[in-house]
């Protein structure tokens, strides 16, 4: 599935992030628009997030606790750049459901750079839909509630980019470490940190004109 940008969506995205994106333009002195990207002391992010549903709030404390401060708040999401491993990292007021492998809300996504190869796209969609790839801009995120469940699903992803590991060996890993997870706090290795040399910049695929 892809869209004319070149991104392919695995899944819904978030619809906070359109929001974010619009409102990175800092208003005109005076305005009080709610989608106005500005930072935000640790205190006033508490406060905001004092009304979002529970699992966005304590998505959004445990970033802070981690990373500090988002460099980007709005009315709809809080936005870290540059985050350890990550690229960026998003918290989202909006939460979306999401059955696998279990019922749970997807509002924390995280991204690298990443050049997915092409053959493997339809690889990554039957993998798990809250894997997101972009192939222009050269990123790929994940999308759960918890940091753990990411760094799992990227680094899964990454077996199936390099054809370390088939799809169904893929979800049935992914399922088993949640699984023991939940049943016993243990952390699989892939639900600890990202397991693979992440590229940094150069990863986009512009593709090539044809008029």
């Amino acid at each position: 599935m892809k869209n004319f940008a070149g991104r392919t969506t695995i899944g819904m995205l978030a619809l906070g992030g359109a929001s974010l994106l619009s409102g990175c333009a800092v208003p005109a002195a005076g305005s009080q628009s709610p989608m106005a990207v500005r930072q935000m002391s640790a205190a006033g992010v508490q406060s905001m997030v004092a009304g979002w549903p529970e699992a966005s709030r304590i998505a959004a404390m445990d970033m802070m606790r981690k990373y500090g401060p988002p460099q980007e708040v709005t009315a709809s999401m809080l936005m870290w750049r540059n985050n350890g491993p990550w690229k960026w990292t998003t918290v989202s007021r909006e939460t979306i459901p999401h059955s696998f492998p279990m019922p749970h809300p997807d509002l924390l996504e995280q991204a690298i750079d990443y050049r997915v190869p092409v053959g493997r796209f339809d690889d990554l969609a039957r993998y798990d839909g809250s894997v997101i790839a972009e192939r222009t801009k050269g990123e790929m995120s994940a999308r759960c509630d918890k940091e753990g469940a990411n760094f799992l699903a990227i680094n899964l992803a990454n077996d199936i980019a390099t054809q370390r590991r088939g799809v169904d060996d893929a979800r049935a890993y992914y399922a088993r470490a949640m699984k023991r997870f939940k049943e016993s706090g243990q952390m699989d290795p892939y639900m600890q940190g990202l397991r693979f040399q992440v590229p940094r910049g150069n990863t986009g695929d512009p593709d090539r004109a044809v008029m």
